[in-house]
């Protein structure tokens, strides 16, 4: 899943984009909850793993060179456990692939919403072409100046009799 592609708009295919909205949801809502999945089942493994390790341990401290067994002295043994570092990276590694699939699924469901609003300012003509103010001012005095001129025109120009 290339999530940066994904979750760009092409503002010119808008109607492209919402043929795709839907199915991309769901790719990605199915994503998340399989990168859940994935963390869940390596929870249990470490769970798995710390509850194996206290079993041992109570059975024969003297291995994990333990002299007397306490709570304090177990965690720490499962703690420099290699197979339990191991199970407890892993569900570190898990964890970060569910935030990054959350985000990315978050993503999605923003794009949801730009597109909704890119389709309100598309019916409201915002991407049509620029639309110049006109400048009033400007307009009255060109009006001003072609009545002075058409004036004096008329006013150089002989007068004609007009036959009765």
């Amino acid at each position: 899943m290339d999530y940066l592609k994904n979750v760009q708009i092409d503002e010119s295919a808008l109607d492209v984009e919402w043929l795709q909205q839907a199915s991309l949801t769901f790719q990605y809502g199915k994503n998340r909850a399989f990168t859940k999945k994935i963390l869940e089942k390596k929870k249990e493994r470490l769970a798995l793993c710390s509850a194996e390790l206290t079993q041992a341990i109570h059975k024969n401290p003297a291995q994990f060179q333990i002299e007397k067994v306490t709570v304090a002295a177990v965690n720490a043994a499962i703690l420099q456990d290699e197979e339990y570092q191991d199970a407890n990276n892993q569900v570190i590694e898990a964890t970060y692939d569910y935030d990054i699939a959350g985000a990315a699924d978050n993503a999605i469901q923003g794009k949801k919403s730009a597109l909704e609003n890119l389709v309100k300012l598309h019916g409201q003509n915002y991407f049509a072409g620029p639309s110049i103010p006109r400048d009033l001012s400007e307009e009255w005095i060109s009006k001003e100046k072609a009545k002075k001129t058409n004036e004096a025109i008329a006013q150089a120009m002989p007068k004609r009799r007009v036959r009765k």
